[in-house]
């Protein structure tokens, strides 16, 4: 920019040291919105709805599981974790740990790892070390839900640093670094990477970790309803900034992203509450948030690649097929019984981010897949659907093909038939282990 150009411009817009040429201040508020949000949907969010949700005596426990994870995730995040899932290839499903704290690195701005095609985004790499540190942090948390009422907090403070060093950034190098679905699969923020990966995760690790003690299976009510009701509020509209902040930019991809997210969501709920009424006639608030819950994960991988009537389809199916898994299936598989899924991590997550999946993979709006994935050697998309109407059926199976590949490569590293050693769990311990 010349002198004569600067010397138009407002004194705050003037580019200095602090503020180069390429920084966009709106793209850089909005994503530094966004990442303070989904950190606002883990603490206090989960915090909350972990520590009501559970029984008054493991309520400090639970809370606490939280509150640990969201700390020691980012330590390991900018200390190796995030160069493993952006940074440089070591092998086709994982990159080279290296530190992420250089003042030089996160003040430049950013490129996309995966490709040197795709134009810089207007923003610090340090906006998108903390806004992917507050996704996979939220990751393990929830995957936490599957553990509550019995884990060892020791164990807990082991597990979580593990489990994100060498399961975490694999799901995230493989879809969005540079790895061997980066340029194939759809999943705009998060229903592979951290949804399915967290409900298959915690479904395993429960488990490994065995039950809990059985009068605590049959009458385990949340201790704080209203506290509930409250951390379940800051996750749903934390999810705004969640969706909301894929993109790195403030652009139209946001705007609706952000709006698809609530209709699903709301709609979700709202279907999850029905089926209450008409089967067991009355409502149900646990019904109710974990109808939300499905729709917010249900509408993540698609978010900002799909009309807003195909995120009210994909609300219906999310509140409606999880709802069927949790409240009957599970109660008739000895299967499901036998694994004692706290908080039904496994139907919430697993069962709607695996479906948010393929429903994105079959409606995918084949201009929102150009506006949002600007790599040029990326061959996401078009959805199932809108390829039957170009004419295209073997670009949209191969589209559905991939978006199944995926899930499987999600859910296989994640299974395992080996249970946690003696202790891990808080079975005959006392759960206050911090002396409240």
């Amino acid at each position: 920019m010349n002198i004569l150009n600067q010397t138009l411009l407002p004194s705050n817009l003037i580019p200095d040291e602090a503020n180069p040429e390429w920084l966009s201040k709106g793209d850089n508020g909005w994503e530094l919105t966004a990442a303070a949000m989904v950190g606002l949907q883990s603490v206090p969010g989960l915090v909350i709805l972990y520590g009501s949700m559970v029984k008054k005596k493991w309520a400090v426990n639970s809370a606490f599981m939280a509150l640990y994870a969201f700390a020691a995730v980012l330590l390991c995040w900018v200390l190796w974790a995030y160069q493993m899932s952006f940074g440089t290839i070591m092998i086709p499903i994982l990159g080279k740990p290296n530190v992420a704290t250089n003042q030089a690195y996160l003040l430049k701005q950013l490129k996309d790892s995966s490709s040197s095609s795709v134009p810089p985004y207007n923003i610090p790499t340090a906006d998108h070390v903390f806004y992917q540190f507050a996704f996979a942090a939220i990751t393990v948390i929830l995957l936490g839900g599957s553990l509550l009422g019995r884990m060892n907090f020791y164990a807990w403070m082991l597990f979580v640093p593990l489990w994100t060093t060498f399961s975490y950034t694999v799901g995230a190098f493989t879809i969005w670094g540079s790895g061997i679905f980066t340029e194939s699969i759809i999943d705009y923020a998060g229903g592979y990477v951290i949804h399915l990966s967290s409900g298959v995760a915690g479904f395993t690790a429960a488990y490994w970790a065995g039950p809990r003690h059985q009068q605590d299976r049959q009458h385990f009510p949340p201790n704080n309803i209203i506290n509930m009701l409250g951390g379940a509020g800051l996750l749903w509209m934390g999810w705004t900034g969640f969706n909301g902040g894929a993109p790195l930019s403030a652009n139209t991809i946001t705007s609706l992203a952000i709006l698809n997210t609530h209709v699903c969501t709301a709609t979700s709920l709202l279907v999850w509450l029905s089926l209450d009424m008409a089967v067991y006639l009355k409502s149900s608030v646990v019904g109710a948030v974990q109808g939300m819950m499905t729709g917010l994960v249900c509408i993540t991988p698609g978010a900002g690649i799909v009309s807003t009537w195909a995120a009210i389809i994909m609300g219906i199916l999310s509140g409606s097929i999880p709802w069927f898994t949790m409240m009957v299936l599970h109660k008739k598989s000895s299967f499901f019984q036998s694994v004692d899924d706290t908080l039904g991590v496994f139907h919430t997550h697993a069962v709607a981010g695996l479906l948010g999946g393929l429903l994105s993979g079959l409606f995918a709006n084949p201009d929102l897949i150009k506006m949002f994935y600007t790599n040029p050697n990326s061959h996401q998309g078009p959805g199932f659907i809108y390829a039957i109407l170009d004419r295209n059926l073997r670009q949209g199976i191969h589209q559905m093909g991939v978006q199944i590949l995926g899930a499987l490569f999600a859910m296989m590293r994640h299974t395992g038939k080996k249970r946690m050693p003696y202790g891990v769990t808080g079975k005959g311990t006392h759960p206050h282990f911090d002396s409240e």
